[in-house]
């Protein structure tokens, strides 16, 4: 009879085919709901039923960005050097190349990242969010510290970069020009661009010409430094005393986003904090109207001196806390499949991989974290997160920002990343530009 009683105890712990199958995830999804809802966007595609708008971009982003993202993290080695990332990015970027992605999907990712302007809501949100939600000190003592290794590396970069093309027969104008300096000149949009336009204008070229030289390099520093952000997060797991798993400035035990977590969520501060984001979003863009400065720069400037001169309501900045949490844990591997499919041309890539250009655009990347991380120590600074705030300088603008950041598992650092992307970015395209006129 006791026996019986156990069989019957084991029997009832034990679960079943459905409870198992409903026990396993795909990121935050059961697998039966998101094989559901994964067939019915494949399906809506297929029939020509999926909208190139917002809905239909986004469902078809996160489809696509949940599953990748949910793999990078479960693959061993991959995970710790970014294997969520680098897998939302350029699995895409494949299945476009190989036109493996189906038109009308291709279509609503277009309109919803590029024509809704996505990429600068997410960003927009990240930023407002993370830097209202910082303690004072923390954003003073960071903004003004994370110039010195920015510099360093900056000078670092260019003498590694050029350093090993020319040992590796590059030579060293082409490496300066055509690889080190695209991969700090901040992006496609910011950085490009502007670098092919001044080359065409210097040497007399068409644009066009200079503009696929200059990508590659761009795309595969940014792939460098979302490996190397992913190493440093696994190093800040072994040895923690090198990291502030989020904060860039040691402040004697304060923590510039534990209050926050603290408050309840609130729906309604989570609306105020879109406001907020928006507005901030607004007023760089109308500011820079009349400064020549870029929007993002101003967004991120005006933001810092609100939260330092200690204006904004205490409750308002919890809701563009709040809100901010919400986006990057639930939007960024969308997001990344936005810029793989968008800015990541996969033949371009792949031309661009060779022995001496990979370690060419490697010594670059590693010249700028390394110094972030060495350099940071003696700012009283956290050597990992001073590394990955350098380290975006190396990425490919706002995009690379958050998949860099994304791959460290530290969106916090967002706003000073921005401001080395961007402020970096600048100063590097225009000092190039009289490099190249004065060489030329």
């Amino acid at each position: 009879m006791q026996n019986d009683v156990q069989i019957n105890v084991s029997s009832e712990k034990k679960p079943t085919f459905w409870q198992q199958l409903w026990q396993q995830k795909i990121g935050p999804l059961p697998l039966p709901v998101y094989l559901i809802i994964s067939t019915i966007v494949l399906a809506a595609s297929i029939f020509g039923k999926l909208p190139a708008d917002m809905l239909g971009g986004i469902a078809i982003m996160m489809v696509i960005g949940v599953l990748l993202g949910d793999i990078g993290m479960r693959v061993p080695v991959l995970k710790d050097i970014g294997g969520p990332a680098i897998l939302s990015i350029f699995i895409p970027s494949i299945l476009v190349f190989y036109k493996l992605l189906n038109p009308s999907a291709v279509a609503a990712i277009k309109s919803f990242t590029k024509e809704a302007n996505f990429l600068y809501f997410y960003i927009a949100c990240l930023v407002a969010g993370s830097i209202l939600g910082m303690v004072r000190a923390v954003l003073i003592q960071g903004f003004v510290r994370m110039f010195i290794p920015l510099v360093f590396g900056t000078i670092a970069s260019c003498i590694a970069g050029v350093a090993v093309g020319s040992l590796t027969g590059l030579g060293a104008y082409h490496s300066f020009f055509f690889v080190v300096i695209p991969i700090l000149s901040g992006g496609v949009g910011e950085g490009i661009l502007p670098l092919s336009v001044a080359y065409s204008e210097i040497l007399n070229q068409s644009p066009d010409k200079f503009i696929g030289m200059l990508v590659p390099a761009a795309m595969l520093g940014n792939l460098f430094a979302i490996m190397s952000a992913g190493y440093l997060r696994h190093l800040g797991v072994k040895k923690p005393h090198l990291t502030g798993n989020g904060m860039l400035v040691r402040s004697g035990g304060m923590d510039m986003s534990g209050k926050n977590e603290d408050h309840p969520i609130d729906f309604g501060l989570m609306g105020a904090g879109l406001f907020i984001a928006c507005g901030f979003y607004l007023f760089g863009m109308l500011a820079s109207h009349f400064i020549p400065i870029p929007a993002p720069i101003i967004m991120i400037l005006s933001a810092a001196i609100v939260k330092s001169l200690g204006i904004m309501p205490r409750q308002m900045e919890i809701g563009a806390y709040q809100l901010y949490r919400f986006v990057a844990q639930n939007l960024t591997w969308a997001l990344l499949v936005g810029v793989g499919v968008l800015y990541t041309p996969w033949n371009e890539v792949v031309a661009s991989i060779t022995p001496a250009y990979i370690a060419t655009v490697a010594a670059t990347v590693l010249a700028m974290i390394c110094s972030g991380f060495f350099i940071g120590r003696y700012l009283n600074m956290y050597p990992i997160e001073a590394a990955m705030v350098t380290g975006c300088h190396s990425g490919l603008g706002g995009t690379g920002d958050v998949a860099i950041l994304s791959a460290g598992n530290r969106m916090e650092l967002m706003p000073f990343a921005q401001i080395a992307t961007r402020l970096g970015g600048a100063c590097v395209v225009v000092l190039a530009a009289i490099l190249m006129r004065f060489v030329s």
